[in-house]
């Protein structure tokens, strides 16, 4: 199969060790996530990895996720880029998903990073964007532009 180009929600949660006795809202994301038309690729027991066909479903997605795990007390950091992915098993593999994580990872508690593509894709849109600065991504060559997503 050919890479396809898509847009990659990663999120990991801050609070691995305080999920004990929790509801965690994974209801309320997967509904999230159906709403905004992303797919679910797998879930860790504070985070998830997800597919959209378009970046502004997934910045909604996850403002939304950051917003739903706030309410209990909980944060966590999500990492968004759009990119060719190819399909391994089935699931979507490749580089735009190894970048979407490694986003992810810098993020702080509560914040949506994305990758300059992702904020050049949504020009016009509406959605604001603060840089954050270069940085390098483990396991990807060069160096990338990050924004947060400003929020109101």
């Amino acid at each position: 199969m050919r890479p396809r180009r898509t847009t990659v929600l990663a999120t990991f949660g801050t609070f691995a060790k305080r999920l004990w006795g929790l509801d965690y809202p994974w209801t309320q994301n997967r509904e999230e996530l159906e709403r905004r038309r992303g797919r679910e690729i797998h879930t860790t027991g504070d985070g998830v990895l997800a597919v959209f066909d378009g970046p502004a479903r997934a910045i909604g997605c996850a403002a939304a996720m950051v917003d739903a795990v706030r309410s209990l007390g909980l944060e966590i950091r999500a990492g968004i880029h759009t990119g060719e992915r190819e399909m391994t098993g089935g699931e979507p593999s490749g580089l735009a998903v190894h970048i979407g994580a490694r986003i992810s990872a810098l993020a702080p508690p509560g914040v949506v990073l994305v990758s300059s593509t992702v904020r050049d894709l949504v020009a016009g849109s509406g959605l604001r964007f603060a840089p954050v600065g270069t940085h390098f991504l483990k396991g990807v060559h060069g160096t990338w532009q990050l924004f947060s997503v400003e929020r109101p």
